[in-house]
C-alpha cells in the first residue's frame, strides 16, 4: 500500500474499506451509530499511527476489518458491564427482600453469580468469549462466528466446550 500519511491514499483506503469495517462492527454491536464511531476510531488510529499497519503481516483490508471487530467487541463488553452495573444499582434501590423471601436468598443469588463468574474466568479465552457472546450478548453461533472471524463449526464447538467445562467447574464447586 502507498504511504498512508498521504491524504489521497488515506482517502482511497477509507472509501475502499469503510463499508466492510462498518459491517464487521455492526455484526457485533447491532447499533449503526456506534458502528460508525468504531470505523472513525480505527481510521483515526491509522491516521495518527500509519506504521501500526504492517503489510508483511497481511492486507490492509484484513487489518482494518480485524481492528474494527476488535474495537466493536471492546465497546460491546464495556456496554455490557455498564448495563449490568446499572441493573445492579436498580436492584439495590429496591426494597431489600421480596415478600416471602428468605433473608438468605439474596446472598445465595450473589454467591451463585460469583461462582458462575469464577467458572467463566477459568475457561480458555476463546471458549469464554464464545460463551459470553452467546449468553451475555445473545448472539447465535453464526453471529459469533462472524464476530470473531472463525468457521461456524468452530464457534459452535467453543460454546459447547465452554459450557461443558463451566458446568463441570460449577458441579465441582457445589
Amino acid at each position: 500500500m502507498d504511504d498512508l500519511r498521504d491524504p489521497r491514499t488515506f482517502d482511497r483506503a477509507y472509501k475502499q474499506h469503510a463499508g466492510a469495517m462498518f459491517a464487521a462492527a455492526n455484526r457485533v454491536l447491532r447499533d449503526a451509530p456506534a458502528s460508525e464511531d468504531v470505523v472513525q476510531d480505527v481510521f483515526m488510529h491509522l491516521w495518527r499511527r500509519p506504521r501500526s499497519f504492517d503489510p508483511a503481516r497481511g492486507t490492509l483490508a484484513s487489518y482494518l476489518t480485524m481492528m474494527a471487530r476488535s474495537r466493536a467487541l471492546d465497546r460491546w463488553r464495556t456496554r455490557s458491564v455498564r448495563e449490568a452495573a446499572v441493573e445492579r444499582t436498580k436492584q439495590a434501590m429496591l426494597p431489600s427482600a421480596a415478600v416471602g423471601e428468605d433473608a438468605a436468598e439474596p446472598v445465595n443469588r450473589r454467591e451463585g453469580r460469583r461462582a458462575v463468574m469464577r467458572a467463566l474466568e477459568r475457561l480458555p479465552g476463546d471458549q469464554r468469549e464464545a460463551v459470553v457472546l452467546a449468553f451475555g450478548g445473545e448472539l447465535t453461533a453464526r453471529e459469533i462466528a462472524c464476530a470473531v472471524d472463525v468457521p461456524l463449526g468452530t464457534a459452535k464447538s467453543r460454546v459447547r466446550l465452554g459450557l461443558q467445562k463451566a458446568r463441570a467447574e460449577l458441579s465441582a464447586a457445589a
